[in-house]
């Protein structure tokens, strides 16, 4: 199976170009006076997803984020996987999680595609055989929506999300301080010093996490970095329930996106680690170039009996979505 690429357009001019290895989204291409403003961060080519990146743009899973220890107990069964971050936690899937693989292309068009990928019973350390389909579409409204769907004959654990680095200023913009960034949330989830989730939450009112009320990332971007030692924002936001998420606006531009989903959650991460010494599209991206808004299940849900449910059986497909709506 070959690498291929797609791309998405509308009437608008806008256009979503995506390939089938790690269903990333190379380009986001935004019809600006000027010129068209690519306002994601990644690669020219399908190949340089291949190798070592911060999960630009790609399909994260089997489980987006942390899973403290590595271990989940699933069935009466203890499962162990690749502890990838740090040597100490496993994260987004693992090194050969589905951001690694090539997905089957079940249909495309101008306006939408569809991508399927078949993941085995011990996949990465995962139990059961599971199906998950990712579906790509850009709408006249100016919307591209992503859909989740998973299906498995044998119980199992599954968190989708889509990883890709904002920045709409343009990807070769220098860094992402200046966005008026707007979050729909009262509370976080709580972590401790690893960023495992310790069950609990936190009331965000008034402090550095506090989106309510529109300001710029980079208004307390130092302050929340210091909580945890993240150098920035690297959070789950607890969403309140099926609807708008988030709203960010670039001044410079003036092209404005907001976020829906049907997630409880919500990853607000700032690029933080990302260091100098990844490439794409003709730049090379340093610590805040991007901004990622990954709707989720909250991280290590399966070891928090509180938290909502990511364990995926038979008969019941586990359905997500989100919207990305822009306006320029």
């Amino acid at each position: 199976m070959g690498l291929k690429i797609h791309e998405l357009s509308n009437k608008n001019g806008m256009k979503v170009t995506v390939t089938n290895l790690g269903c990333a989204i190379m380009k986001l291409e935004i019809p600006v006076k000027g010129g068209a403003k690519d306002v994601v961060l990644g690669f020219e080519t399908a190949e340089e997803y291949r190798g070592k990146h911060p999960f630009f743009g790609v399909a994260v899973g089997r489980f987006a984020n942390r899973i403290g220890g590595g271990e989940f107990e699933l069935g009466g069964k203890t499962y162990n996987l690749e502890k990838n971050d740090g040597g100490v936690n496993h994260l987004h899937g693992g090194s050969n999680g589905f951001d690694k693989k090539i997905w089957d292309v079940e249909s495309s068009s101008d306006e939408k595609i569809v991508f399927a990928l078949q993941s085995p019973d011990g996949d990465s350390g995962y139990p059961g055989d599971l199906t998950v389909r990712v579906t790509y579409t850009l709408t006249a409204e100016n919307i591209l929506r992503i859909d989740y769907e998973a299906v498995t004959e044998t119980e199992t654990i599954c968190n989708l999300t889509n990883h890709s680095y904002f920045n709409l200023c343009g990807h070769d913009a220098k860094d992402v301080y200046g966005h008026e960034m707007q979050i729909f949330s009262d509370k976080i989830t709580e972590v401790d010093e690893e960023l495992i989730p310790t069950g609990g939450f936190v009331d965000i009112t008034g402090t550095p996490f506090d989106f309510n009320t529109v300001k710029t990332i980079s208004a307390d971007l130092e302050a929340a970095g210091n909580v945890n030692n993240t150098g920035g924002y690297d959070h789950n936001y607890v969403l309140r329930g099926e609807g708008k998420a988030a709203s960010v606006y670039s001044p410079g531009t003036g092209i404005r996106f907001t976020v829906s989903t049907n997630s409880p959650g919500m990853q607000f991460y700032t690029g933080n680690f990302i260091d100098g010494t990844v490439s794409g599209k003709g730049v090379t991206y340093q610590k805040h170039s991007g901004f990622c808004l990954e709707t989720q299940l909250f991280p290590d849900s399966i070891n928090k009996p509180s938290f909502p449910s990511c364990v995926v059986k038979k008969g019941v497909p586990q359905k997500f979505y989100t919207e990305f709506a822009f306006e320029w």
